[in-house]
C-alpha cells in the first residue's frame, strides 16, 4: 500500500488531499499541532471525516518542532511515497503582527521536513507556496503572473516566508536531488474553508445580518479557486521531476465587488459592511497564468466560481449550527 506523510491534515486545503488519497485507497500519516490561529472547531470537523479512513493516522505534532515530528516520522511508515507538506501560518494581515510564529512554521518547519527527506531517502517532496510571494510585481490586472515574474519584492512577513520556502527547497533539490514541485495557491475556496478568508467571512456575515470589514473600493481583484480543484493538482505534484514552481488558480479574476454580489444574490440578503483603507500588506490584484500546471500536471480547474460558491453557500447553511458561532476574525 502506497503511504504518504501530510502535514497540516486539519487544514483547509492538507485536509481535502489527504481525504483525496485516502478516497483512492492509500494510506496517510497525517499531522497537526491544531494551533489557534482560527477555531479549532473547524480543524476537528474536517478531522472527524479523515477519521472514518482506517488507513489514516493522525498525530497532534508542531511541524517546527524537530524532535517531535522526527519521532511521528519514524512511528509512522517512513521511507514515505511522497511528502505533502501543507501546514503553514497563512494571512498576511496577522503576520505583519506576529511574523515570529510565520518564520517557525513556514521556514522552519520546511526545513525539517526537508532534512528528514533527505536523510530517509524520500525523494517526492510538494509543498504549499502562495501566489502573494508576486507581490506587486504585476497588479494592473492586464496580465497573469507567471513564474518566471520575480518574486523578490514581498509585501509581507507572510509572502516573505514562503518566498523563503521555496529557496530552502531549491537547495535541498540542488544538493540531495529531491525531486521538489512548490505551489503557488492562488486564493483557495470552498466548504470548510478558512474563516479568516474573505469568501467565508462574507458568507456568515451576509446569511446572519452582521457587518463585515471591506478593506479598499472592492474594485480589487483576485484569482479564485476552488478547493478541490487545488488539491486535485496538489495530489499530481508528486509526479513532477527536478525543481518546479507552478501556479494553481483559477485562471480567471473577479473583482471583490463582484464575489460579494455573487455571495448577496444566492443568500437572498443585502451585505452590511463598513469600508476601510486598503491594508498594506495586500497586494492590489492576482491573476494564475497556469500555463505550466497544464503542460507538466494536466491540470487545470474545472469549477467556476458560481459553481463553488453555490457548494460554500450550501455547505455552511447544512452547518450553520455550529458554524455560526466560529471566531470569523472578521475584525481583522
Amino acid at each position: 500500500m502506497t503511504v504518504f506523510f501530510v502535514t497540516g491534515c486539519a487544514g483547509f486545503i492538507g485536509s481535502r488531499v489527504a481525504e483525496m488519497l485516502l478516497e483512492r485507497g492509500d494510506e496517510v500519516v497525517g499531522v497537526d499541532n491544531r494551533n489557534d490561529a482560527y477555531d479549532v472547531v473547524l480543524k476537528d470537523w474536517r478531522l472527524d471525516r479523515l477519521q472514518r479512513f482506517s488507513r489514516f493516522r493522525f498525530f497532534e505534532t508542531d511541524v517546527a518542532d524537530f524532535e517531535a515530528l522526527s519521532h511521528v516520522w519514524k512511528t509512522g511508515a517512513a521511507p514515505y511515497a511522497a511528502v505533502y507538506h501543507l501546514a503553514a501560518r497563512a494571512g498576511v494581515r496577522y503576520s505583519v503582527t506576529n511574523p515570529w510564529v510565520y518564520l517557525e512554521t513556514n521556514c522552519r518547519g520546511t526545513l525539517n521536513l526537508l532534512e528528514l527527506c533527505r536523510a530517509s531517502g524520500v525523494a517526492k517532496f510538494v509543498f504549499a507556496s502562495s501566489s502573494s510571494v508576486y507581490g506587486n510585481v504585476s497588479s494592473s490586472g492586464k496580465s497573469a503572473f507567471s513564474e518566471e515574474m520575480q518574486t523578490d519584492a514581498p509585501c509581507s512577513p507572510y509572502a516573505a516566508t514562503k518566498k523563503a520556502a521555496e529557496s530552502l527547497a531549491y537547495s535541498y533539490h540542488h544538493l540531495h536531488g529531491l525531486d521538489i514541485a512548490a505551489l503557488r495557491f492562488f486564493t483557495v475556496y470552498g466548504p470548510a474553508g478558512r474563516p479568516d478568508m474573505s469568501i467565508l467571512r462574507f458568507v456568515h456575515g451576509i446569511y446572519e445580518g452582521k457587518p463585515f470589514r471591506l478593506y479598499g473600493d472592492g474594485t480589487q481583484s483576485r484569482d479564485f479557486t476552488f478547493i478541490d480543484d487545488i488539491a486535485r493538482g496538489v495530489v499530481a505534484a508528486a509526479g513532477v521531476s527536478g525543481y518546479k514552481l507552478l501556479n494553481l488558480g483559477g485562471d480567471h479574476p473577479f473583482s471583490v465587488n463582484t464575489l460579494i454580489g455573487m455571495i448577496s444574490e444566492m443568500i437572498g440578503k443585502e451585505p452590511i459592511f463598513h469600508r476601510f483603507p486598503s491594508h498594506p500588506a495586500d497586494v492590489d490584484s492576482t491573476w494564475a497564468d497556469i500555463t505550466r500546471a497544464k503542460t507538466l500536471l494536466g491540470w487545470q480547474p474545472v469549477v467556476p466560481l458560481r459553481e463553488g460558491l453555490e457548494k460554500t453557500v450550501e455547505w455552511y447553511r447544512q452547518n450553520r449550527d455550529w458554524a455560526k458561532e466560529m471566531k470569523t476574525l472578521s475584525d481583522i
